[in-house]
């Protein structure tokens, strides 16, 4: 039997297009999987125009897919839909962020916040099930014709728009990946009973739900059980819901190796090895982030505040670089957090520095060549999000580290599911054993550090971004009894 036609529907698409009507590829390996995947097979990708240049190049092809091609050859189908401004501003920054982001990465103070008032029910009413019901017609359309067609929809702004899709086509099989952590049971209780009930209707229209570890499927379960009442299978992962069965998985999400070595012979990059390598101390510890409460940055100066307080014979032999990426500054959460880093940067600098050395060198911006040159001679690696659904900053530092560097990494990473075998593993919350994990990275017997830098390298080079489609496909295609 030949392919059956496939879908990818996502709010971020594969390509941006500026005012001029140029346009940039995306990053990521979730888009570089994508792209994969979408050149080889006979694909569309829908996503949302998510800017001015998207929307005109969305109505210059008459709400039809165009094609792109694609970075290491082939082509894929593109179709950008654009959604009411009011709508898609109620969808992305009053309900998916921060509201849904929020919910799934335990970033509520609930003491405080959120207030659910009629503003954050008519943004899930009249914008995030606007913009769902937008994207669902144009699936439909681009399935239309076609007997029994395979929908990937991803992530969590498009948790609606299965059920929406299902209702127009009984015989479609619906794929869903979520690529954040999916929290425990009572972290929903936040959400009205209503709202909570049509996400999780709309989720359990898939097939197959993905996540990137056991323990968010087994939250993802749970919450089936004690928010819905349903019948769950939890050796299986089978969840009952009207007459099916839904599937839920894990699909770790791996990077592309070669792509990230390929990043090391940019003429840049060897520039920034330059730079850093003449700055340099004895020692340093890196992070690479984005500027997000998730990621827990404060405790991680917090942390190296107090490793230096306790171990004074490490001043001004060891410097720690942080490669910020600001994150979404027009959230007044995320403007203050961004305000408060940089206050507590300037409080341990001061605190320790000297004359001629900054213990702390914050550097805010987004820069993948300057971030490969510093993965390439850290000798601590942290990661010490909150939660986190993956993080692939975890998988891409040892692929080009030269320096036998220690992996100092958070519990509730999804990579820690793969990696914490061979990484220094640390509660995110407890800010003494962050800064006994410095120390012991850094004091760390050489053999020592050879042998968990090999056991990182060999875990994430096993599988990459096409082995993660291909699980998936092969799901599909046991799922739905036929060939995908």
């Amino acid at each position: 039997m030949s392919q059956r036609p496939l879908v990818l529907v996502s709010n971020r698409g594969p390509v941006t297009f500026d005012d001029e009507g140029d346009f940039k590829r995306g990053t990521g390996g979730l888009v570089t999987a994508l792209t994969g995947l979408a050149s080889h097979r006979d694909a569309v990708w829908i996503a949302s125009a998510l800017t001015d240049g998207d929307a005109r190049r969305a109505r210059e092809a008459g709400g039809r897919p165009f094609t792109v091609e694609a970075p290491g050859g082939g082509e894929y189908q593109v179709r950008l839909v654009e959604s009411d401004p009011e709508a898609f501003d109620r969808f992305y920054n009053i309900f998916a962020n921060p509201m849904l982001w929020f919910i799934q990465h335990y970033l509520w103070d609930l003491s405080n916040a959120p207030d659910v008032r009629r503003n954050e029910i008519e943004a899930f009413e009249f914008g995030y099930n606007v913009v769902n019901e937008d994207l669902a017609r144009a699936v439909v359309e681009a399935i239309e014709g076609q007997d029994e067609p395979v929908v990937m929809v991803h992530d969590y702004h498009l948790y609606t728009l299965p059920g929406l899709v299902r209702r127009a086509r009984e015989d479609v099989t619906l794929h869903h990946f979520v690529h954040i952590p999916w929290t425990q049971p009572d972290a929903w209780r936040v959400l009205p009973t209503r709202v909570r009930r049509e996400i999780y209707e709309g989720l359990l229209a898939n097939d197959i739900i993905g996540f990137h570890t056991r323990s968010y499927r087994w939250n993802f379960l749970q919450c089936c059980r004690d928010l819905m009442d349903l019948e769950v299978n939890f050796n299986d992962g089978i969840v009952h819901f009207e007459g099916r069965e839904v599937w839920v998985r894990a699909y770790p999400l791996p990077i592309d190796a070669n792509a990230i070595r390929r990043v090391c012979d940019q003429p840049n990059v060897a520039r920034h090895e330059e730079e850093l390598l003449r700055r340099r101390r004895e020692h340093l510890v890196l992070r690479v982030d984005r500027a997000d409460l998730s990621k827990n940055v404060l405790r991680g100066f917090t942390a190296f505040d107090l490793f230096l307080e306790q171990h004074p014979e490490f001043r001004e032999k060891v410097t720690f670089v942080a490669q910020l990426m600001p994150s979404r500054t027009d959230v007044p959460e995320y403007a203050e957090y961004l305000e408060r880093i940089e206050a507590i940067v300037a409080v341990v600098n001061h605190r320790h520095g000297t004359p001629d050395w900054m213990p702390i060198q914050l550097k805010l911006k987004d820069d993948l060549e300057e971030a490969v040159a510093a993965y390439k001679h850290y000798d601590v690696l942290m990661v010490n999000a909150m939660f986190d659904g993956m993080n692939l900053v975890a998988k891409e530092g040892p692929i080009v580290n030269t320096r036998d560097g220690v992996s100092v990494l958070s519990e509730n990473t999804g990579a820690h599911e793969e990696l914490g075998e061979y990484a220094l593993s640390v509660n995110p919350f407890d800010i003494q054993e962050l800064a006994d994990s410095i120390h012991a990275a850094l004091t760390m017997n050489p053999d020592e550090r050879a042998r968990r830098a090999r056991g990182l390298k060999e875990i994430v080079t096993s599988r990459d971004p096409g082995d993660w489609i291909d699980e998936q496909i092969e799901d599909i295609r046991k799922k739905a009894g036929v060939e995908a």
